[in-house]
């Protein structure tokens, strides 16, 4: 089916005299996760991971990832032609240099303009141009070929998430925003991502899995704020509500048309990394344009009190939802085997328990054994190992909640473990309490921070092919930019950690075909007590660590003590809102080592 669909494709390529048309898995929103209309890579490839780009010439396709799908791609594109090329996290894609290497002079590359941003757009143009290259815009080829079965653009309702939630109104952050865009000497903000939006106006929607997202554009000015949407999304009453906090709705298309009449009297304030080519080129010449920041990422970044005391809070719940799930996993085992694809459904259904829940967060990762070292493996249910009373078993999951979002990874041993499993687990722990534990100079970014977590590896040689932290959304998307750890000098590795961010702390070990490793925490970065100007986290999540895979040699006393704090607090949280069977498996997981 695969090799079907990329004939019909290239005989539209030859068509409109296309050499190689690339492919990015994203949406008009330079959304991570799209919703499934845009799922163009796994509906012409195959490959279902989250982070992937296609390109498709004449005589090849390509698929690009990085070293947390290598072994998934590998599988999913074994029955196709497509082949797999590698990309190292620490350097710039590798596929403008295939493309300049593999195509003649004066050949076209194309790509749908909708999807790939303006800082892109740049980038590929001055690769390829150097080159005698062309790159040309074109409207979704994709549509000429997959036409019966593609679902339509959502139509999801819009809710409010409330102020007791959100900690600030709408019009509070809107007026926050204006105020930051008079400093810029801007008229006007177009905002185009979608958690963005969410979060500016204080609504949530269904559009996206797991990302409680709707899609939409939205443009603040001094005196007006335009919000372009499918209007049968929002209910008669919110629609109401949105305008007499002077929110005006249109239809979702009509943000071409508006931004072509923005007149020379306009300074219209955009970000290059998030709005769209084929938007960016329908903006009036006449109209100034401003390229810089998008101010709502960055003070979405940090939590109001408010939102802080909710994911405290949310903690618990999840904590609770764990116990519940692993207690279960570790009774079902002794007298059965269990699906990695059921275990994926037991979490989400204590979750489910739990007050205020509204769904997964990201399909859950449940890797027992050699799957384990599939970093974002998604157990499918025709196709998953079924997890035994021996072995290793790494379980990635979260939820969405009213009231926060979580990320939790603990990886637990059902039997004794080898010495090599010990040392590496050990390892990534002492890594994931050098971050726990850092207290340093405000103005420390991603980067510096991520040392830490590798060092203890590095010691022995070893090391993991992903970065160490993403921000987390406050009942949003559960990767949110800016901020995070990572090595290089870009992206996350360049956000500075700042005062009311929270930030996965998840370092990680991976033997391909027998086990992976990783340990995941929230953590909140707090002012340090220690000194003024330092800055330190509050781990926030709430659950063992597991202490069974430990080579106790190697931990520091230091070491020992933040463990066994961290689980006095874990069972004075989680202990009271549990009954005396699983309190009693708590206080078992929480003891002293």
């Amino acid at each position: 089916m695969i090799n079907s669909r990329l004939s019909t494709l290239r005989e539209v390529m030859r068509k409109e005299g296309i050499a190689a048309y690339i492919i990015p898995l994203s949406d008009p929103h330079q959304s991570e996760y799209p919703a499934e209309h845009w799922k163009a890579v796994p509906w012409i490839s195959g490959f279902s991971g989250s982070a992937g780009l296609v390109i498709v010439s004449l005589d090849h396709a390509g698929l690009w990832t990085d070293s947390r799908y290598f072994i998934q791609a590998e599988e999913e594109l074994a029955e196709s032609e497509f082949v797999l090329h590698k990309l190292n996290m620490n350097r710039d894609p590798s596929h403008l240099t295939w493309l300049t290497d593999n195509l003649a002079e004066h050949s076209t590359v194309a790509v749908d303009g909708s999807l790939i941003s303006m800082n892109q757009w740049d980038k590929y143009s001055k690769t390829l141009e150097a080159k005698n290259i062309n790159l040309q815009l074109t409207d979704d080829l994709i549509g000429q070929v997959w036409k019966t079965d593609r679902p339509l653009v959502p139509l999801e309702p819009v809710f409010e998430h409330i102020v007791a939630y959100a900690g600030r109104s709408r019009t509070t952050k809107i007026a926050s925003i204006r105020k930051e865009m008079v400093e810029l000497g801007v008229s006007h903000h177009l905002i185009t991502t979608l958690d963005d939006i969410a979060w500016t106006l204080n609504l949530r929607g269904s559009d996206v899995a797991c990302n409680p997202v709707f899609v939409s554009y939205l443009l603040i000015g001094a005196t007006e704020v335009k919000l372009y949407i499918d209007a049968s999304k929002v209910p008669e009453k919110l629609s109401q509500q949105l305008s007499d906090d002077g929110i005006s709705i249109f239809a979702y298309p009509e943000i071409y048309k508006e931004v072509t009449l923005l007149t020379d009297q306009t300074t219209l304030l955009i970000h290059k990394s998030t709005i769209n080519v084929q938007l960016h080129e329908a903006i009036n010449k006449a109209c100034k344009i401003s390229y810089g920041k998008l101010i709502s990422r960055h003070m979405k970044a940090l939590k109001n009190e408010v939102e802080l005391d909710h994911f405290r809070k949310v903690m618990v719940k999840d904590g609770v939802a764990l116990t519940k799930a692993f207690y279960w996993l570790e009774k079902e085992v002794e007298v059965r085997k269990v699906t990695e694809f059921e275990f994926a459904a037991k979490l989400g259904a204590c979750r489910a328990e739990q007050a205020h829940y509204f769904g997964e967060s990201f399909s859950a990762i449940v890797g027992y054994e050699s799957n384990g070292a599939i970093i974002h493996y998604r157990p499918q249910i025709a196709q998953c190992k079924e997890i035994t009373n021996e072995g290793i078993l790494l379980v990635d999951s979260g939820g969405q909640y009213l009231d926060g979002t979580t990320d939790i990874t603990r990886t637990i041993a059902f039997s004794e473990p080898t010495e090599a499993q010990m040392d590496a687990y050990t390892r990534v722990l002492k890594g994931h309490i050098a971050l726990a534990k850092a207290k340093f100079p405000a103005g420390t970014s991603g980067g510096q921070l991520d040392v830490l977590a590798r060092h203890s590896l590095w010691e022995a040689g070893m090391d993991y092919g992903h970065g160490t932290g993403h921000g987390v959304g406050f009942f949003l998307n559960v990767h949110e930019p800016p901020q995070g750890f990572a090595p290089g000098i870009k992206g996350r590795a360049a956000s500075i950690q700042k005062i009311g961010m929270i930030t996965s702390n998840e370092p990680g070990y991976y033997v391909d075909g027998e086990y992976g490793i990783r340990i995941e925490n929230l953590v909140a970065t707090i002012a340090s007590p220690v000194q003024e100007g330092f800055l330190e986290f509050e781990t926030i999540t709430y659950f063992p660590i597991a202490t069974n895979l430990i080579e106790p040699s190697l931990l520091t006393r230091a070491e020992v003590d933040w463990l066994n704090e961290y689980h006095r607090i874990v069972e004075d949280k989680l202990a009271p809102m549990l009954d005396a069977e699983h309190r009693a498996w708590l206080v078992k997981k929480c003891q002293k080592i």
